[in-house]
C-alpha cells in the first residue's frame, strides 16, 4: 500500500508560480512511477505530468509543456510539480498518483494509488 498526501496548492494570480508536493508513505517509493493529474469543475480528470521510477524519464501534457516541471526525491519519498506562468485555465484540483509499472504513463487507469488532491486556483 502507498498513501499519498498532496500539499502546496493555493490561490495565485495569473503569471505566478506554485510548487506542489506529494509525500508518499512506505519504503518502496522508488519502485513506483509518479504522475500528476488535475480535474477542473465540470470537466474530466486530465493528465498533467509523469516521471519514471528513477526520474530519468518525464512526460507532460501539451498544455503544460515549458511551464510545469515534475521532479522527485526518492530519499524523501516526495514528488514535486513546479508550476510557472500559471494561467486561469490551470485552475483545478491536482492529484498525485503512483503506478507500479514504473513508466511515466499518461493513462490514469495505469495508476494504482491516488492522493486526496490539492486545490489550485489561478485568478486573472
Amino acid at each position: 500500500q502507498v498513501q499519498l498526501v498532496e500539499s502546496g496548492g493555493g490561490l495565485v494570480q495569473a503569471g505566478g508560480s506554485l510548487r506542489l508536493s506529494c509525500a508518499a508513505s512506505g519504503h518502496t517509493f522508488g519502485a513506483y512511477a509518479m504522475g500528476w493529474f488535475r480535474q477542473a469543475p465540470g470537466k474530466e480528470r486530465e493528465f498533467v505530468a509523469a516521471i519514471s521510477r528513477s526520474g530519468s524519464s518525464t512526460n507532460y501534457a501539451d498544455s503544460v509543456k515549458g511551464r510545469f516541471t515534475i521532479s522527485r526525491d526518492n530519499a524523501k519519498n516526495t514528488v514535486y510539480l513546479q508550476m510557472n506562468s500559471l494561467k486561469v485555465e490551470d485552475t483545478a484540483v491536482y492529484y498525485c498518483a503512483a503506478n507500479r509499472w514504473g513508466t511515466a504513463t499518461d493513462v490514469a487507469n495505469n495508476y494504482n494509488y491516488w492522493g486526496q488532491g490539492t486545490q489550485v486556483t489561478v485568478s486573472s
